[in-house]
């Protein structure tokens, strides 16, 4: 049996081995790898530096699955150099391995510019100077940022704008540097370039342009950067995302032609070598290297050919490179070039930049050779059909960009070959998603499993579930996970709420631990906070890293990383001295905006983090809970006390209401009013749970209402004779909410799937329960601010660095 090494374990060399594994049983396979891990989707470590992805799931394959392919892998392990007259790889744990194949896919490394101050000779990386490549620089950085304040990201590509984005999850004010004139500079024109950065700049994150990083200032950690021209920006922590080079040192080091990358033919054979093979980014074909993952792809369905012998003519003639992807949660589609190189070629341009939206193409003798769309990425499926396999194009070139009876916005998935990529960043076609349904896999998350289609940026999701549907006959399989509470743990509610009682699992660990195999789930961790408050109230175990940023420190994230705060004010209703500690906290504390919300209450925005416990302090005031999944606030009209219509006193009832139930979790926020007469000055029809009076001493409950990106009429659930009688349904109906309802159901969706008169039914025959369930609730209630507002850890309200420029420090040597 042969033996085939593969140097580098990264996307490139185990895609290979993956293609060799399907074709042939020949190769005895030895991988090493520099990294302690399996393989897994760098592509995916800004969704995990967000918060948005758990690190397990980015691995594309497991260290189990290298012992059950027969791979040796020497994880951790780094090989230093090539003997190749003796055919041998010498490694860094003093071991050799003799090959018959050779594979060299060490990737790139991450450019880092050469600046004063960003290393520090003894442990290399001065403290707060971080590269974002690899998932230990992404705990790294997710450590660091929990307990600082600003950041700075040196580089305006597709990785500096990612980090940047992920860091605003910890609350981080996060500068973007880029030493060229407009961001995304390879992939964008100027115009676009533009329109980029006036969306990034609507996400609160300050983009510096045309500016030259010189030094990193501060002696013992990061204090701030000082750019050539003279200015310093005070920060505490430094991102390097300036770009990526080929990693050819062992290439190099063994004598290899290298010039930009390993230099390879049409077959991936490094020059004059007959059995050493490279591939990925330390690649140099025909003059080309490529940094996409689609490339990458190609060349491992090429390299498996010839290396098996499956397809011996098998040749690799280089790349169009076309993608589609989120940038910082802008859509992006990009392709070929991005403008005209030539005279006689057309470039055709909308624009709209207070929509965030551009478009262009370039055509050269009717072909197109080029596009970009930013903002709106509808017209993108035909676009890379045109690009990839030179279709026809309209002679109205509008209908490229729009449908005016052209082609359909996204193509149907009969009108697509085979061979068309649909999932860009795991190179997965439309054949082998189809291939997949004909296999049995007859769910749209059972196919994206199998073929790891949708597991990148998530901007196929939805024509991978066509292509399914498609592929099926129309008879694709609803997903069981579907009906799961949250998608971390595999059971719906009722049998996920059996199971925690049954076990007494009482923090969100432990559900993980007895419930999904010890694998925690980002996603899942607000939900289940939220139910087991709701089942075990005060005995629910809190775990700091289960909680999102707005419930750690009990106030709304901004865009710009700062923080909203909005003190209770029961039914609408404040004093005097309320409005005093009110305005002295907006003076106090420079609040840059003082804003009435639409729930009668007195938002304070733009705080920063290290003020709130102090603004706490100084207001004197119960939470508001603008920031949470919980019960929000009873709106009120004046009610019967002082309007000449007023049947009812409203207020009086809406601040029983809030008093009650305040800050109660649930499935999702509930927004609650009480109006003292059908003209519905309070808008209690369009509510959650909504109260009119009525003539005769009567009240009228409303369930299920809203009126924001939906708008429903709430159904009538009762009309009761007595303020006591809107308390005791009013806390039936919650408890039933929060106890049946799915996670991020509003009850503008819950009521109609439940229907209200099975609603009234089910309040009235567990009428003693949920009046004892919510009881326990209420009493089990501590307002955050007065109670238990001290930090969770040390750190997490820091003293933030100072707003005036830093003087010019030496930096130590």
């Amino acid at each position: 049996m042969r033996r085939l090494v593969v140097i580098g374990n990264g996307m490139a060399g185990a895609r290979t081995v993956e293609e060799v594994l399907k074709r042939s049983d020949d190769f005895a396979i030895t991988m090493f790898g520099e990294e302690p891990y399996g393989n897994y989707n760098r592509i995916l470590l800004s969704n995990v530096l967000s918060g948005a992805e758990e690190e397990a799931g980015i691995f594309l394959n497991s260290l189990a699955w290298y012992a059950e392919n027969g791979i040796d892998l020497r994880a951790a392990t780094r090989v230093e150099r090539i003997d190749r007259h003796a055919r041998t790889v010498y490694a860094s744990d003093g071991s050799t391995t003799h090959y018959d194949k050779l594979i060299i896919a060490t990737g790139s490394t991450p450019f880092v510019p050469p600046i004063e101050g960003m290393r520090n000779p003894k442990r290399g990386f001065h403290q707060g100077v971080f590269t974002f490549r690899t998932i230990d620089d992404t705990r790294a950085m997710t450590r660091y940022a929990r307990d600082h304040e600003r950041a700075v990201v040196i580089g305006g590509g597709l990785l500096g704008l990612e980090a940047a984005r992920g860091l605003q999850e910890y609350g981080v004010a996060v500068t973007l540097v880029h030493n060229l004139s407009h961001l995304m500079n390879v992939q964008l024109d100027a115009q676009a370039g533009a329109i980029l950065r006036s969306s990034v700049e609507k996400l609160g994150i300050t983009v510096e342009l045309d500016a030259m990083t010189q030094a990193v200032v501060g002696a013992d950690k990061v204090e701030g950067v000082r750019f050539a021209d003279g200015r310093t920006i005070p920060c505490d922590m430094v991102v390097v995302a300036a770009g990526i080079r080929p990693n050819t040192e062992v290439a190099r080091a063994s004598g290899l032609p290298v010039e930009r990358a390993i230099v390879v033919d049409d077959q991936l054979r490094v020059a004059d070598e007959s059995d050493i093979y490279a591939v990925g980014e330390c690649v140099q074909h025909r003059g080309a290297t490529y940094g996409l993952v689609a490339p990458l792809w190609e060349q491992a369905t090429v390299l498996a050919d010839h290396l098996t012998g499956a397809n011996r003519d098998a040749a690799y003639h280089g790349s169009r490179t076309a993608t589609k992807l989120k940038v910082a949660g802008v859509d992006l589609a990009a392709m070929g070039v991005t403008g005209p190189e030539r005279d006689d070629d057309e470039f055709v341009v909308f624009s709209e930049p207070r929509k965030g939206v551009y478009k262009s193409v370039v055509i050269r003798d009717d072909r197109l050779i080029g596009a970009t769309l930013l903002g709106d990425v509808g017209k993108a499926g035909f676009l890379m059909q045109a690009f990839d396999r030179g279709l026809p194009l309209p002679e109205e070139r509008a209908k490229l960009f729009f449908d005016l009876g052209g082609p359909a916005t996204e193509l149907e998935p009969a009108e697509m070959d085979d061979d068309a990529q649909v999932c860009n960043c795991n190179g997965v076609s439309k054949g082998a998603i189809c291939a997949t349904v004909h296999s049995g896999v007859k769910t749209v998350t059972g196919v994206m499993d199998a073929t790891r289609a949708g597991k990148g940026c998530g901007s196929c999701k939805s024509l991978v579930q066509r292509i399914v549907d498609w592929a099926a006959g129309g008879a694709a399989e609803e997903d069981p996970a579907a009906n799961w509470y949250v998608p971390g743990v595999p059971l719906d509610k009722p049998a996920l709420m059996d199971a925690i009682r049954a076990r007494n699992l009482r923090s969100v660990s432990a559900v993980f631990d007895a419930l999904a195999g010890g694998r925690q789930d980002a996603k899942s961790k607000m939900g289940l906070v939220s139910l087991l408050r709701m089942m075990w109230g005060d005995e629910y175990e809190d775990e700091r890293g289960a909680r999102f940023i707005n419930d750690r420190v009990h106030a709304n994230i901004q865009r710009d990383g700062t923080f909203s705060v909005v003190p209770q004010m029961k039914g609408g209703v404040t004093t005097p001295d309320q409005l005093r500690r009110i305005a002295d906290v907006a003076d106090k504390y420079r609040v840059p905006m003082v804003k009435l919300t639409g729930g009668q209450r007195i938002d304070l925005l733009g705080i920063r983090k290290e003020d709130l416990p102090k603004v706490w302090a100084d207001l004197d005031m119960p939470s508001g809970y603008a920031y949470g999944k919980s019960f929000r606030t009873v709106k009120t009209c004046v009610g019967s006390d002082f309007c000449r219509f007023g049947v009812g006193d409203s207020t009086a009832l809406g601040i029983a209401i809030e008093s009650r139930f305040q800050g109660l979790e649930s499935p999702g926020k509930l927004k609650l009013a009480v109006t003292g007469c059908p003209r519905n000055c309070a808008e209690a029809y369009v509510k959650d749970l909504g109260v009119v009076a009525i003539d005769g001493g009567k009240w009228e409950i409303y369930v299920g209402g809203a009126a924001g990106a939906h708008i429903r009429k709430g159904d009538l659930l009762a009309t009761v004779d007595s303020a006591d009688e809107v308390m005791t349904l009013a806390g039936r109906f919650i408890q039933y909410y929060r106890e049946n309802a799915n996670w991020l159901e509003r009850t503008y969706s819950f009521v109609p799937r439940i229907g209200v008169d099975r609603i009234r039914e089910l309040l009235d025959e567990d009428g003693e329960g949920l009046d004892e369930r919510v009881e326990e609730a209420v009493a089990a209630y501590k307002d955050p601010w007065k109670e238990g507002a001290e930090p969770a850890s040390p750190g997490q309200f820091r003293t933030s660095l100072p707003l005036v420029p830093l003087p010019l420090v030496p930096v130590r040597s």
